[in-house]
């Protein structure tokens, strides 16, 4: 005979952080912001309204943790590994958009992205903690992954942080594009390919072309 399944808020009460994130992270990117329900993420979460008031006061404060806890993390371990990697600046940066592609989707990045974006200017909180904890965090890592190709002589001169704009820039808006445009007939894009090419387009500027 079956047991029953118990609701998950019972089964493991030591995660139920992680999965109101989860299902919060679910409901911003379906219905943005100001339109998500709390009833509607503790309901997708197999926890009571009441339970989830327990973590978190408010849905500001879920939207924190849902980008601190399920979104930036992810983005340190891309941009840390890759950082740390012992390769050369043409061999670093098809493996950090390669990554970036294969995780674009998982994240809901573009989703949350277009939130922030649409809602900002009626919740400034939410484009705060997106700068703080997202993109400033991307940007400088990517900077700091071009000076020191820059100080290997590797990429041409240059200030860092606009290089770091002008990498990230396509994969961005490929992202908003996708949250944005897609679903209302827009073209889907395959961004294992534009990663390809656009890591390929940009290692052509970028590059100090050395004698053979």
């Amino acid at each position: 005979m079956n047991t029953p399944k118990q609701p998950r808020w019972q089964r493991r009460a030591e995660d139920r952080p992680r999965e109101i994130c989860a299902a919060a992270l679910e409901v911003f990117a379906e219905k943005g912001f100001a339109a998500a329900k709390l009833d509607e993420i503790a309901k997708r979460a197999g926890v009571s309204k009441g339970t989830l008031y327990l973590y978190f006061t408010d849905k500001e404060q879920l939207f924190r943790a849902v980008v601190r806890d399920a979104i930036a993390p992810n983005v340190a371990m891309i941009t840390s590994t890759i950082a740390s990697a012992d390769m050369p600046f043409a061999e670093v940066i098809p493996a950090f958009f390669a990554g970036f592609a294969q995780n674009i989707g998982r994240l809901s990045v573009g989703a949350v992205a277009k939130m922030v974006v649409g809602e900002s200017g009626n919740f400034p909180e939410l484009a705060r903690v997106w700068h703080d904890e997202i993109a400033s965090k991307a940007i400088g890592a990517m900077a700091a992954l071009v000076a020191k190709a820059q100080e290997r002589g590797e990429v041409r001169t240059g200030d860092p942080r606009l290089y770091a704009f002008t990498l990230m820039g396509p994969m961005v808006l490929a992202a908003l594009w996708t949250a944005t445009l897609v679903p209302v007939g827009g073209e889907p894009i395959d961004f294992e390919r534009l990663a390809a090419q656009h890591a390929q387009a940009v290692l052509r500027g970028l590059l100090i072309e050395t004698e053979a």
